[in-house]
């Protein structure tokens, strides 16, 4: 593999598709991936004189079997069904085509200006499907989630050794966070659960990730709104000068500012919470301007409540540079996450169960001396390890989670923009929201003459997030860890269920390691019978 340089120019160049031919071929693809499973799905009759005299019995149970089958969703392989839940059918007709093409949303008949939308109040509840729906009764590896942790390790599995894999995802959807869609009005991909950007330094992932699908470059760049103006984010030299009107013009005059700006804690040693790591950084003005207030929205929290790594994360550029990632390799997928995660998950071996609940299908006690229960020799599990643990009654972790307002402006043009990048950071307290997302930058989709918004708001409950870095969740996570190590069969993967924010390519790699580790013998699980 070359150098950064050379790899950044050998990314597929994708940024005129013709958005209308990819929607009807999108849709052509989905309809032809549903007769076929359709066709997987009907009942076997072992006589072929049963199946002469009772044929329009057949025809009315699968019609009646139609009735009662709800979410259909399948990978490009065209010999196997990735999905089959057994949720009562809407009887919406535009409800069912959303649920046939999960990567298109039903386009409203009324048009306004804007209009807000709450995401994750659609989000349906996970059901536990006939066990006769699964392929077979015994897995070699069974997961539970079909995020980015979950779905490395299935296609490892399955390509590299051949072994049978069940994958069950208690959302309506595969991609965990990643899932994006062509937003049906706007006619614009989006993010359903906020913007997404790979970037990474390792060239093993990117090696990796280049097999499933095409990149397009993509040098991510954002901004805060502070003080009336737009200023770049992370802070950098023309930061600093428009906040202070300044005339700082390179890395040694910049370095010499922070220098003074910096405050270091009254303490021996390095900081010990968010606010000592801001101000030992940044020092006391540009805390007060953005790290303060945008710590306080994100978090529920003041910043002296929360672990040094917090604030520790967030880039402080000594330069002119306005990206927000230094890494080698940024790009986006060119046909959307989604259609990234179809790939990964397309092997013959791999089986899938969406709206699928773990617990309830696979781990449920009841199951254990059910002659018909599935069976896995191996289990990665994904989810948040104090669910995997709730029986013992132990306190919850805490999780932020994230809600989506979505407004659409009409007729704005095709080259025209809400707001000059596609991520806008609003810190100050009078705004309600943390960030406005605007996804017509990505992808340069300057095809619609409209464009679509995303205001996001940080809050207790609802989907986990982003884990809470403070002692309190730190010691409890250590209690839960050590009943995750004494789990016979099962091995806890991903961000959730290590409490622990992983970026993308981190998962990624968390994975592919993993995955070099149990095949090879070096951590392999005992065996579940």
């Amino acid at each position: 593999m070359g150098g950064p340089k050379a790899q950044r120019q050998g990314l597929r160049q994708n940024r005129n598709r013709d958005r209308p031919q990819a929607r009807a071929q999108e849709q052509a693809y989905h309809h032809q991936q549903q007769q076929k499973t359709r066709k997987r799905q009907r009942p076997f009759c072992g006589l072929a004189t049963l199946l002469v005299l009772f044929c329009g019995l057949y025809t009315l149970s699968f019609v009646f079997h139609l009735h009662h089958t709800r979410h259909v969703l399948v990978t490009s392989s065209p010999s196997r069904s990735v999905l089959a839940s057994s949720s009562p059918r809407p009887s919406s007709s535009a409800s069912l085509n959303a649920q046939m093409h999960p990567q298109t949303q039903p386009r409203t008949q009324t048009q306004t200006q804007t209009r807000p939308q709450t995401i994750n109040e659609q989000q349906q509840e996970p059901t536990s499907p006939r066990r006769s729906q699964f392929q077979r009764k015994q897995y070699d590896i069974c997961i539970a989630g079909a995020g980015l942790s979950g779905a490395v390790l299935a296609e490892r599995y399955a390509s590299q050794q051949g072994k049978r894999v069940l994958v069950v995802e208690k959302r309506d959807h595969i991609g965990g966070n990643c899932y994006d869609y062509i937003d049906a009005e706007t006619d614009i991909r989006v993010s359903k659960y906020g913007a997404h950007i790979f970037h990474t330094k390792s060239t093993r992932v990117w090696s990796y990730v280049q097999q499933f699908s095409g990149w397009t470059t993509y040098e991510h760049e954002v901004q805060g709104w502070v003080d009336g103006q737009h200023v770049p984010i992370p802070v950098n030299i023309d930061t600093v000068n428009r906040l202070f009107d300044l005339n700082i013009s390179d890395s040694r005059e910049m370095d010499e500012w922070l220098e003074k700006e910096r405050e270091m804690p009254q303490h021996e040693g390095s900081p010990s919470n968010s606010e000592e790591m801001a101000l030992s950084r940044v020092g006391r003005r540009l805390y007060d301007l953005i790290f303060h207030p945008y710590t306080v929205k994100q978090w529920n929290k003041q910043p002296n409540e929360l672990g040094p790594e917090v604030t520790a994360r967030i880039p402080v550029r000594n330069s002119h540079d306005p990206r927000y990632f230094d890494d080698p390799y940024q790009a986006l997928p060119s046909d959307g996450y989604t259609a990234f995660f179809h790939n990964l998950l397309q092997h013959d071996n791999i089986e899938v169960h969406v709206n699928t609940d773990y617990f309830a299908s696979i781990r449920d006690p009841s199951l254990s001396h059910d002659p018909d229960a599935i069976r896995c020799d191996m289990t990665y599990y994904t989810g948040p390890i104090d669910t995997y643990f709730a029986s013992l009654g132990w306190p919850k972790l805490e999780y932020r989670s994230l809600d989506f307002e979505r407004r659409v402006i009409t007729d704005i043009g095709t080259a025209n923009y809400f707001q000059p990048r596609s991520v806008i950071n609003h810190p100050s307290l009078s705004d309600d929201y943390t960030r406005i997302v605007e996804y017509k930058h990505f992808l340069n989709q300057t095809t619609s003459p409209h464009t679509v918004l995303f205001y996001e708001r940080s809050k207790d409950g609802g989907d986990p997030f982003y884990p809470v870095p403070n002692p309190r969740n730190r010691e409890l996570y250590e209690r839960y860890q050590r009943m995750a190590q004494q789990e016979d069969g099962v091995r806890f993967v991903g961000r959730l269920a290590n409490y622990k924010y992983f970026n993308m390519d981190q998962a990624i790699l968390n994975a592919l390691t993993i995955f070099d580790e149990d095949s090879q013998g070096g951590g392999a699980l005992p065996r579940r019978h």
